[in-house]
């Protein structure tokens, strides 16, 4: 039986119904090229949260344009993209109990994950439930002024590597930071200076770990709101960037990043004209996350979004008669991450032709 809900490859934008996620092909194919490119040029690994995604067919996508592998942001997507055959998996965020260290002891059957630590509990907890035939690569988060996760810059580090070291289920791999503080910051100049000091913090640990005998292979750092600036920086190994691929409004008009285009769009229909100035479409908060910043419908400068509720969205219309009832326009996102989670799957158009249908396999994974 037909599946009224999946429209078929080859189907055109019209045959999709509405609310749903596009993603440009061409644009996001070509962010992606310019976001792998450009840490090869500045002699960078790319490894790109898949946060902003949660889709294997997105995963193997950057992996094929060179990205060495993910960072994810819990280890249910790290569970999600092995079994999709990624091997190269950072988990950034600490792992904590016991149901969680089973897991990863299980993950590290099939991957070669790295987690992250920032407390000895953490070192003393991962070698105990980590077999040592099978050692983890362990990676200390330092705070570089975000204020959130991390240990002090310099010695501390270095005392939790030895921990690290001396353990036989652990192999130490490294240091991250998150310059996230910064991404909001006005002014190129002083952006680039603040976040060129806050990366100089791992450069001051990086040292500290060499000089007491500790390798340090791996100095990780980036998000897609300061990656063009952090990549600049000599201390680095590897970007963490991701949401770039897709790009939005709040990279571009908070963060200042004008290198990438808007790949990803929100398709609603218009559902009611209630009034001359006023237009209700079927997208609202359970589409599209207003927090960060508000979506843009594009290319309507006559629609403005003016407040969203659980499925509805009312635009203000001027300059005009507006939209129709059944109308579609499409809404660039205000923050993706915070879109994209909301979706079961990406409709993959190119010439305005379905190509694919791509599910966010690992929604919901948030343990």
């Amino acid at each position: 039986m037909t599946d009224l809900n999946q429209p078929a490859p080859g189907a055109t934008r019209d045959d999709i119904d509405t609310p749903c996620l596009l993603i440009d092909l061409d644009v996001f194919e070509s962010n992606v090229r310019k976001m792998s490119i450009y840490c090869a040029e500045h002699d960078l690994a790319w490894r790109p949260h898949a946060k902003c995604h949660k889709s294997p067919d997105i995963a193997h996508k950057v992996l094929a344009a060179g990205a060495i592998g993910l960072t994810c942001a819990k280890l249910g997507e790290a569970e999600v993209m092995a079994a999709a055959g990624v091997k190269d998996l950072l988990i950034a965020n600490p792992l904590v109990g016991g149901l969680k260290l089973r897991r990863l002891a299980a993950l590290r059957k099939i991957a070669d994950p790295i987690v992250v630590v920032d407390h000895s509990d953490h070192v003393d907890a991962l070698s105990a439930a980590l077999p040592p035939e099978r050692p983890v690569r362990a990676m200390i988060e330092v705070d570089i002024g975000m204020s959130r996760c991390g240990v002090e810059p310099g010695q501390a580090a270095v005392d939790l590597a030895r921990l690290i070291d001396g353990t036989a289920s652990l192999e130490f791999a490294g240091i991250m930071g998150y310059e996230g503080h910064l991404l909001r910051v006005e002014g190129p100049g002083e952006k680039e200076k603040a976040i060129a000091e806050s990366i100089d913090l791992l450069a001051v640990t990086k040292q500290a770990l060499l000089q007491a005998g500790l390798p340090c292979p791996i100095v990780s750092a980036g998000g897609t709101g300061s990656y063009e600036i952090t990549a600049r920086q000599p201390a680095l190994t590897e970007i963490q960037a991701g949401g770039g691929i897709f790009m939005d409004l709040m990279y571009r008009e908070q963060c200042g990043v004008r290198s990438l285009e808007y790949a990803l769009t929100i398709l609603a229909s218009v559902t009611s004209r209630p009034a001359p100035d006023r237009a209700i479409i079927d997208a609202g908060r359970k589409t599209m996350n207003m927090e960060v910043h508000v979506p843009e419908v594009k290319g309507r400068s006559d629609l403005r979004i003016q407040s969203l509720s659980a499925e509805h969205g009312i635009l203000e219309v001027s300059g005009g008669s507006g939209p129709a009832v059944g109308e579609r326009i499409e809404l660039i996102p205000g923050y993706g991450d915070f879109t994209t989670v909301l979706h079961d799957r990406f409709y993959c158009l190119r010439d305005d032709r379905l190509e694919a249908v791509w599910p966010l396999v690992a929604r919901g994974r948030l343990a």
